[in-house]
């Protein structure tokens, strides 16, 4: 279309008006020039052209030129002319932050919740994780969650979703990923989840929870810890309980006891490598401090993009039409020589 720039303005936010606009304003200039001018018939017209006196009314047809030009400015207005611009990039909070939660069938051990009723591991860290994802999704972060048992899966990509991974959250259940524990594999994914956001090493972090110890998976533990340390991805550690003997929900059975011991010393070999930190919350209940705690470490500015804006720009439109009639206007009243 080319630019505007001359008029005041950069384009049209609704550029299918103006084929309509400039076909009305050719059509207003052919009914105008089939229609005959007022005039008194001259008896020596004949005479007159055969003295070189031409028939073409110049006054008349700027008139009408100057009126086309005033019916087309006009009209395109409604084809909303914008002037477009960059706002100054703001710098805002924000990480790329992938939440890797244990769902292997450990995480059905019961544990005392802060009301004093006893739930499972996963039920009492869902709600804590859950809380922390919206949190941060709703400070500027992009949140992805990885689920692991005996394999490791996306359930959740990035994103600054906090309703959708809540959501996605309260659809899991411990043994939805097997029953034994692939900390490798969730390492490895978690470190890959959090290499698709972007360039910059600072922005990427990952939260692993487990109650348990490498027991599963194709990725040797030293192999993903390697793998994110050279990716530079940050992971925090969060340990659950200090293993032996514990209560576990078995649906219609009740309850009975099984020993899931956790691998403290690999959990801290994981976050020393990475930069991070290793939390341990005894009790499921002792989550929400781990996690406000992790809330308070990692707060990152990061430089938003300059957003590309646009603003109304009727005004030189509708003064070049305003013109064009005062032009007519003056045409007609002072150039045009009329009979008394």
């Amino acid at each position: 279309m080319g630019s505007w720039t001359a008029l005041g303005f950069d384009t049209f936010a609704a550029p299918l008006w103006i084929p309509t606009v400039l076909t009305a304003t050719a059509l207003l200039i052919v009914l105008a020039l089939r229609r005959r001018p007022r005039a008194v018939a001259w008896p020596a017209l004949a005479e007159a052209r055969a003295a070189g006196a031409r028939g073409f009314d110049g006054v008349r047809a700027g008139a009408l030129a100057l009126r086309a030009l005033a019916f087309a400015a006009a009209g395109l207005v409604l084809a909303q002319p914008i002037a477009l611009g960059d706002t100054a990039p703001d710098a805002s909070p924000g990480l790329d932050l992938v939440l890797a939660v244990d769902a292997s069938a450990s995480m059905r051990a019961l544990d005392v919740a802060a009301e004093g009723e006893s739930r499972t591991r996963f039920d009492l860290a869902r709600e804590v994780v859950a809380r922390f994802a919206a949190r941060r999704a709703a400070d500027g972060d992009r949140v992805a969650l990885v689920l692991f048992g005996e394999r490791a899966f996306t359930q959740v990509p990035l994103t600054r979703d906090g309703r959708l991974l809540a959501a996605a959250l309260e659809r899991v259940e411990p043994g939805i990923a097997g029953e034994a524990t692939a900390l490798g594999d969730a390492l490895v994914l978690a470190t890959k989840r959090a290499l698709g956001g972007g360039p910059e090493p600072e922005g990427r972090l990952v939260v692993l929870l487990t109650d348990g110890h490498s027991n599963a998976g194709s990725v040797p533990l030293d192999v993903a810890i390697e793998v994110a340390a050279r990716h530079q991805v940050r992971v925090h550690t969060v340990g659950i309980g200090v293993g032996g003997e514990v209560p576990v929900a078995a649906g219609a059975r009740g309850v009975r006891f099984e020993r899931h011991d956790l691998d403290t010393p690999a959990l801290q070999a994981i976050a020393a490598a990475t930069g991070g930190r290793p939390f341990l919350a005894r009790r499921s209940a002792d989550l929400g401090a781990v996690y406000a705690e992790i809330d308070g470490l990692e707060r990152v500015l990061r430089e938003a993009p300059p957003r590309r804006e646009s603003q109304a720009r009727p005004q030189p439109l509708l003064l070049l039409a305003a013109g064009a009639l005062l032009a007519e206007l003056g045409l007609a009243r002072l150039a045009r020589r009329r009979l008394p």
